[in-house]
């Protein structure tokens, strides 16, 4: 039933959505406001018609539309940073502004207030906004990478050598997990990955938005609100808002064309962007973006000249030989083999000291495609629209390489007869789709009030593909290519936002209706028979499903401008949930303005929840992964929906997930020493509770003599370890964030500009780690070890900071950019004995452009230019910390990725 009730709220909105736009008056003054100084439109000026409280705001274009009592009447046009401007109006014809720039006019945002967008100083929580511009200054490839460069809480790295997390990259503000930070463009919800992190990676157990999916072409601008804000916006807010700005009417067409490799001569890429605006002779804009990317895989592995990994798992049991297991002669084998692993006396290694392996970026093609639409109508009081993004990416990474000596290939299937077999590395392969759309109406009705109404649609897939590989339990009938299944993740929702200005109190109030599906789809046969294809046993039937949910939330807000300095702001939410239930959040929050409006002090206090995604209720899957005892073999994920998990007699008595839930503090200021010179500094507590978990791996206990409960699970199912998904931690986030910026000042014959970021971040565990009383019973006192712990702690930087000078001078641009990657710790689980810290570092950026002529600029970029690399891997004699020498560099924590120095060019075009 509750779901029907969903699906009725789902069509009062789209039924709504038809609805024309009523009651639009007809005696109304419209017009633009442009600036004086360069004729473009102004947005967000306050428009109030003198001796009433009667007003109204432009838009983002300039426009407005409102009503007069009569005529004549005057109406007053005041923005923070412009003069004051009275106009007459004595008729309903359209008029034009023109008001003066007075004071340095900050950047206005959406994000973060859903009646009245304000400017970065006036707003009462922290936000950033980064143009298009700022974002390219990296030269990074893709637009979390961007982000990362820009924003010092916000982490996203490459990973390796960890199936499909390569090819997504977890990404996250304030190191709370790529769960925890919500994602709009325009606006509206972005849809999330259809992946689940399970390597063991930053972000393990996590599910986030595939930043990868949005050309960096199609973005105006980059809005990141670095506050709670689940009672604005809905579940995943709990560190803060990303709010992706599409380009609109641009002016000029615009193809950019780039090509780069590594000094050591991997990793070439080449790529290409257009971007262009088409104007309908019945008025509005249609922007369009296509671009594509071609990246070559990395090579960085180590060369240890032996393998103290397989050398210790070859190992032979010392009785053996008095148990009958094996003769004498089967007995020195074995042990010749272990020793030649061990001291690299093995003809295969000495031919092959990297032990085979590819450690690095993975290959990649994309193919993107974004449009963005804006259709005015009725005067321009109303506005109906429309964008969405597609995109393809085809990736390979690799996997463990297989030595000879640990999969045979008896039948020949990867090497010819009578050749030596010389093993294999499977690669690891993805179809990666992602594609949304949102449509809407904006219009004003009983005279001030704004609605808008949107529906959205969002998709996430990814299908795999292991090559070549072979599947032992297959003998000479193994293929070498294999289909081993893949996942979805889709979305439906539908909006519906009003608000109202009342001079000096903006209301606003709407709903929202999604459903989300979440899809397991089977791999072939030969994918999953037996122990399944080496490197990724495929996905069985009994992994497949197709599941589904919905949730309706509403939500109100106020801001109430008290005087002109003082803001109070507030906000409630309502959602109901058809799996677990209903949760309700709320916001307040406070400004007030310092100096004639130069400075700010702010404050906020807020709730904020996360719903567990449908991925973690109910993924399952075996890999072939590092067990816990040292070994290669099989690890099983049951979901939390599968008897195994939660049946408290059958099972191991694992409770259903329920929502993480977070109380949220924060408080700065921000001050404009000149127009040019400004400091945002601010403080953030971040409480969260219940945060939903994938357990480390339970394996055998040293106990041979009985089968506990967990063992009992593993024997039937054939893996040496199970993981799943629980709500059993606690953790508490603080951190100061910097932000200035200095720009405009005269240096010789040119101009620079500066801008500082600094991030300072601290993650605890908060109390205990909650274990299900069946599995603790059983003798597992710790689901959540040392080493996990120490991902949600320690494997982002804790410190983080950005320096960067843009300095202008003729046709010529020069950009030194400098990031701090501080420090992170891996903590083993054998004990502190075997920890390692990364030492912190600093990665140098130089970007020289020119400009040919008006329409042509030339751009070339030393990414790393200083060839820094991180710390190399410690073992202190626990050879699993590096599976044996195979990585050089850290894998499990991850500051920066391990290319070295990228080399750039490319060229713009603009006409």
């Amino acid at each position: 039933m509750k779901k029907q009730a969903h699906f009725s709220k789902m069509k009062i909105l789209l039924f709504l959505f038809f609805l024309p736009a009523l009651m639009i008056a007809q005696e109304t003054v419209t017009g633009n406001v442009l600036s004086k100084s360069s004729n473009q439109a102004v947005p967000f000026i306050n428009i109030v018609e003198k001796g009433t409280s009667n007003g109204t705001t432009t838009d983002i274009d300039g426009n407005f539309s409102m009503t007069v009592n009569s005529f004549p009447t005057t109406l007053v046009f005041s923005s923070v940073g412009f003069k004051t401007v009275e106009q007459e109006v004595s008729s309903s014809a359209a008029i034009t502004v023109y008001i003066e720039e007075g004071a340095v006019l900050d950047e206005i945002v959406i994000v973060g207030n859903r009646a009245k967008p304000r400017t970065v100083i006036e707003s009462p929580v922290a936000i950033d906004n980064i143009t298009s511009e700022e974002l390219t200054i990296s030269a990074q490839p893709e637009l979390d990478k961007m982000i990362a460069f820009r924003v010092p809480s916000y982490n996203s790295t490459q990973q390796t050598i960890s199936d499909a997390t390569a090819h997504f990259d977890p990404s996250e503000l304030r190191n709370l997990g790529p769960s925890r930070t919500l994602v709009l463009v325009n606006g509206k919800r972005k849809n999330q990955s259809a992946l689940v992190y399970v390597n063991e990676t930053p972000g393990r157990g996590e599910v986030g938005v595939d930043m990868k999916s949005i050309p960096p072409a199609a973005i105006e601008r980059v809005e990141v609100l670095r506050d709670g804000a689940s009672a604005q916006y809905g579940s995943d807010a709990i560190a803060g808002v990303i709010n992706i700005i599409l380009k609109e009417d641009v002016e000029k067409s615009t193809i950019n064309l780039g090509t780069g490799v590594t000094t050591e001569g991997d990793g070439f890429t080449y790529s290409g962007s257009f971007n262009t605006t088409i104007n309908p002779d019945f008025g509005g804009y249609i922007n369009f973006t296509a671009d594509f990317y071609h990246q070559d895989y990395t090579n960085r592995a180590g060369e240890p000249g032996n393998d103290l990994l397989f050398g210790n798992v070859f190992q032979p049991d010392p009785d053996a030989v008095a148990n009958g297991d094996l003769t004498q002669e089967e007995f020195d084998a074995q042990q010749a083999l272990a020793n030649s692993l061990l001291d690299g006396s093995n003809p295969w290694i000495q031919e092959n000291p990297d032990l085979g392996m590819i450690v690095g970026q993975p290959e990649y093609d994309r193919l993107g495609l974004a449009i963005n639409a804006g259709f005015p109508y009725a005067s321009d009081t109303a506005e109906f629209y429309a964008f969405g993004s597609f995109q393809k990416r085809d990736g390979k990474s690799f996997a463990l390489y297989r030595a000879p000596y640990w999969v045979p290939d008896p039948f020949n299937l990867l090497h010819e007869p009578g050749t030596e077999y010389q093993g294999f590395q499977p690669t690891f392969e993805t179809d990666i789709r992602d594609n949304s759309f949102s449509v809407g109406n904006r219009w004003k009705m009983f005279k001030e009030w704004n609605f808008d109404i949107s529906y959205t649609f969002g998709r996430n897939a990814v299908d795999y593909e292991v090559n070549n590989s072979l599947n032992p339990d297959l003998g000479a009938n193994s293929p070498t290519s294999f289909n081993p299944g893949g996942y979805s993740f889709s979305n439906h929702i539908g909006n519906l936002d009003i608000s109202r200005n009342f001079g000096d109190v903006s209301v606003s109030l709407g709903s929202e209706v999604r459903q989300e599906r979440f899809v397991t789809k089977a791999g072939e046969l030969a994918s999953y028979f037996g122990g399944g294809a080496q490197s990724f046993p495929g996905l069985t039937p009994e992994n497949a499903l197709n599941e589904t949910r919905s949730n309706f939330g509403v939500y109100g807000g106020v801001d109430w401008d008290i005087d002109e300095a003082f803001l109070v702001s507030g906000a409630v939410r309502y959602e109901d949930y058809s799996d677990f239930g209903e949760n309700f959040t709320w916001k307040v929050a406070a400004r007030y303005l310092l100096n004639n409006s130069r400075g700010a002090i702010r404050a906020s206090v807020n709730t904020a929840f996360r719903a567990p995604s449908l991925h973690q209720i109910y993924l399952s899957n075996i890999q072939t992964l590092q067990l816990a005892d040292g070994s290669i073999g099989q690890q099983g994920t049951f979901n939390n929906a599968d008897p195994i998990i939660i049946d408290p007699v059958n099972g191991l008595g694992v409770p259903q997930l329920d929502a993480e839930e977070s109380f949220n503090i924060a408080g700065g200021v921000t001050y404009r020493f000149t127009p040019n010179f400004s400091i945002a500094v601010d403080y953030y507590n971040i409480k969260v509770e219940d945060r939903v978990l994938l357990t480390n791996p339970l394996g055998f206990d040293d106990d041979d003599t009985s089968i506990n409960a967990v063992e009992q699970v593993l024997i039937d199912n054939a893996i040496g370890n199970i993981t799943f998904f629980v709500n059993a931690v606690d953790t508490k986030t603080q951190g100061v964030d910097l932000v200035a910026n200095y720009r405009g000042i005269s240096l010789g014959k040119g101009t620079l500009d500066v801008n500082a970021a600094f991030n300072w971040n601290e993650t605890d565990i908060d109390g205990t780690i909650t274990v299900p009383e069946k599995i603790l019973n059983a003798g597992y006192t710790n689901i959540f070890n040392r080493e996990e712990q120490s991902r949600i702690t320690t494997a982002r930087p804790n410190v983080k900071g950005v320096l960067g000078l843009s300095y202008d001078i003729a046709k010529f641009n020069f950009v030194l950019n400098n990031t701090y990657f501080g420090e992170v710790t891996w903590r083993s689980s054998s004990g502190p004995d075997f920890d390692q810290t990364f030492a912190g570092k600093v990665l140098t950026d130089l970007t020289v452009s020119y400009r040919f002529a008006d329409w042509v600029t030339g751009k070339v970029t030393a990414n790393n230019l200083l060839d820094v690399y991180p710390d190399e891997i410690e073992t202190f004699g626990d050879f699993g910390t590096d599976l044996g020498g195979r990585f050089r560099y850290p894998w499990e924590v991850n500051q920066f990725g391990f290319n070295g120095t990228f080399l750039q060019a490319g060229l713009n075009f603009t006409f």
